[in-house]
């Protein structure tokens, strides 16, 4: 199956709880040049953030294949560029599902199932 690489450009949502009661929230931005920017947090289960992360790098889908490629890391304000000899900063999904709402797709090698959903950047009309 083939989906529009033009449905996956702009601002993507995520949350949830883990195993372990913590709260997961992940944030997507992609850009159509292909760049993409992750933002990762782990709250506990009071709220407290206890990880974070923001991730840099390039995007593509090709069918029904979406592929990252991770090259920089954000600590502190400040940009790490990643190992790019590392397996585990390039990463393959089979889409399952994309429409202007629903990003739902399943890494290749783990078969865990994300599923996202589109930022509303305007909610009003004015």
């Amino acid at each position: 199956m083939n989906f529009d690489r033009a449905l996956l450009i702009g601002r993507w949502y995520r949350s949830e709880v883990n195993d372990i009661n913590q709260h997961e929230t992940e944030y997507a931005e992609m850009l159509i040049d292909g760049c993409y920017e992750f933002s990762f947090t782990v709250h506990n289960s009071v709220g407290k953030v206890i990880q974070q992360s923001i991730e840099i790098g390039d995007w593509g889908l090709v069918g029904d294949v979406h592929f990252t490629i991770a090259k920089n890391e954000l600590f502190d304000q400040e940009y790490f560029p990643t190992d790019l000899t590392n397996p585990d900063n390039y990463h393959a999904y089979k889409v399952l599902e994309l429409n202007s709402q629903i990003f739902k797709y399943k890494h290749i090698v783990s078969n865990e199932v994300f599923i996202l959903k589109r930022v509303i950047d305007k909610i009003a009309h004015c």
